[in-house]
């Protein structure tokens, strides 16, 4: 004899909802009414979401061009250059003016007033030694006299003259020649060097800040 053979049916679950009525459904249905009830979508939860991302975006763009344009503003930084007149030169503080022409030392002092300037006046051996190369072959008046051989040195400013440098003969003007500085009288014709200080003015710089 054969074993009986059995059959087991398994029931449907029912689902009570929340108005107290009851139904029997699919699995998929009960999937979907589950996840309805956890998570449920709605209009106005799209938009929140929507407005709250474009306003993160506007804030993170605004920021962005804030920083880009701090880090490009110009900045104006000024600086003092010497400067010294046309057909001067300009050594260390000080302007120099090389004559063409020949006259007296009277004169030649003369000439560099009406220039706003003095015979020339040195205080280093750098100065003296830039005037004895750029001044050629020529003889060239300085601002150094005095009274008469028994009286001391002083500058056409009527400053003291402080020594620094030997000056030979016994004349009453000194010029430079290629060996130092000589003396002579005062109505001899040489070419002269006028000097003054610098002027200084202010250059601006506009530069931009990069990243």
């Amino acid at each position: 004899m054969s074993a009986p053979e059995f059959s087991v049916k398994i029931p449907k679950p029912d689902i009570t909802f929340l108005d107290g009525t009851k139904k029997r459904a699919p699995a998929k249905d009960l999937q979907g009414k589950f996840l309805a009830l956890v998570s449920p979508v709605t209009p106005a939860k799209v938009y929140c979401s929507v407005f709250i991302i474009s306003f993160l975006l506007m804030l993170v763009t605004g920021l962005s061009v804030a920083l880009f344009v701090r880090n490009t503003e110009p900045v104006v930084e000024s600086r003092m250059y010497a400067s010294c007149p046309r057909n001067w030169i300009g050594f260390g503080h000080k302007c120099f003016y090389f004559s063409e022409d020949t006259r007296n030392w009277t004169f030649s002092q003369t000439f560099c007033a009406s220039l706003e300037a003095n015979l020339a006046q040195f205080a280093s051996m750098e100065e003296l030694n830039f005037l004895k190369r750029y001044k050629g072959s020529s003889d060239h008046w300085v601002g150094l006299n005095r009274d008469s051989r028994h009286h001391t040195w002083k500058w056409a400013d009527n400053t003291e003259y402080d020594a620094l440098f030997a000056i030979r003969g016994s004349g009453q003007c000194a010029y430079l020649n290629e060996n130092g500085i000589s003396s002579a009288g005062i109505f001899t014709d040489r070419k002269w060097i006028c000097s003054k200080p610098c002027s200084y003015m202010e250059e601006c710089q506009i530069t931009l800040n990069s990243f």
